[in-house]
């Protein structure tokens, strides 16, 4: 542990609204300063997600700390473990996962149900505590995610957050084997693994996007029809066509603008479930409560996901039912990455892969 040093490059939000700066000389939390529970994890890689845009930018209801680190796909290898910390399951050397849920209680109501991403105590990832986004970081030993063997770090990392939260959506949607589901947004970071992951559930998919690149992507990785929203005159018959003519049994709904969900219920058939997963940061849900009520509509929210989601969704993808399109970039280059996010041209994840 003697070779951890004092200092290292992170990205930093200084306050609320400022610039992100690459910092070089960030303090590095030292084995003797942890707490029990608390693990340090020197990073190979971290993926880039909109969460951290919205956090960078301060343009959600909810307000992250400052100065923040942000990040939270994070995978490294654990180089140090709070003295008196007891059951760890994971050991120095080990290579892990740093999610979105960066810890919780786990004895309150929600963590026993299984909700441990809505404990009153969570702390997050890039939000509430420092993320990922620099080559060391400081998280916990029960809720940190064991990597498998079998799948690359960079690709791990976009498991960890992109991946996760729409094989939830997805295990809790009541969506069945032969069922159509439509995912607007297809042809990003969320929606080509949710692609992948709706293909391996046996359901069949409605690519919705726009863009020559995102269509041969979708098609590619198993959806059976494609919509690219701006050239459908009318994207909730298109949708009602391709899907037999009765419209989707769900929708997962990743993107950030609130028009994919008022079309989400006009175009699921009755009984049809919509999973709000995207976060736009003011906009309401507007859906007809007449025919919400008439077609048996069921409307789920569905936040990231819990430890054993995040197994079970490394795990298919460590098979290769999943697989993650990605573009590496460096940590300096973070302010390009949210650059390219904004203008809505990534075709798949950024990765950002540390120097150390």
């Amino acid at each position: 542990m003697s070779n951890i040093p004092k200092t290292q490059i992170a990205a930093v939000v200084p306050s609320h609204g400022a610039a992100l700066e690459i910092k070089m000389d960030h303090p590095v939390k030292q084995p003797s300063e942890l707490a029990p529970g608390e693990c340090l994890v020197k990073l190979f890689c971290t993926g880039v997600c909109h969460t951290d845009l919205h956090a960078s930018n301060d343009d959600w209801p909810l307000h992250a700390n400052t100065p923040l680190v942000g990040g939270h796909e994070g995978v490294g290898e654990v180089v140090a473990i709070g003295e008196h910390t007891s059951d760890s399951p994971v050991k120095i050397g080990d290579r892990v996962g740093i999610k979105w849920l960066a810890y919780s209680c786990l004895n309150c109501e929600q963590c026993r149900n299984g909700r441990e991403q809505n404990c009153p105590k969570a702390k997050l990832s890039g939000f509430t505590t420092d993320g990922t986004f620099a080559q060391y970081t400081v998280s916990y030993v029960h809720h940190v995610t064991p990597i498998p063997q079998n799948i690359d770090s960079n690709a791990a990392a976009s498991i960890l957050c992109a991946g996760l939260t729409v094989y939830r959506a997805l295990k809790y949607s009541r969506a069945k084997i032969g069922e159509w589901v439509v995912l607007p947004g297809a042809g990003g970071g969320l929606g080509h693994l949710a692609v992948q992951y709706a293909v391996a559930m046996g359901l069949r998919v409605v690519a919705i996007d726009t863009g020559l690149e995102k269509k041969k992507l979708c098609l590619e990785l198993g959806a059976e029809k494609w919509i690219d929203f701006k050239e459908a005159k009318d994207i909730v018959q298109a949708v009602r066509k391709a899907c037999d003519g009765e419209g989707a049994h769900c929708a997962v709904v990743t993107t950030a603008n609130a028009s994919g969900y008022t079309q989400a219920v006009d175009y699921l058939r009755p009984g049809g479930t919509l999973m709000a997963v995207g976060l736009p940061g003011e906009a309401k849900l507007e859906a007809s409560i007449f025919f919400t009520v008439f077609k048996s509509i069921n409307i789920i929210g569905s936040y990231v996901g819990n430890r054993q989601d995040a197994v079970e969704a490394l795990e298919i993808a460590s098979r290769g039912k999943a697989v993650v399109r990605y573009e590496c970039k460096g940590l300096s280059e973070l302010k390009e990455a949210y650059d390219a996010l904004k203008q809505g041209t990534v075709a798949g994840r950024i990765v950002l892969e540390m120097s150390n």
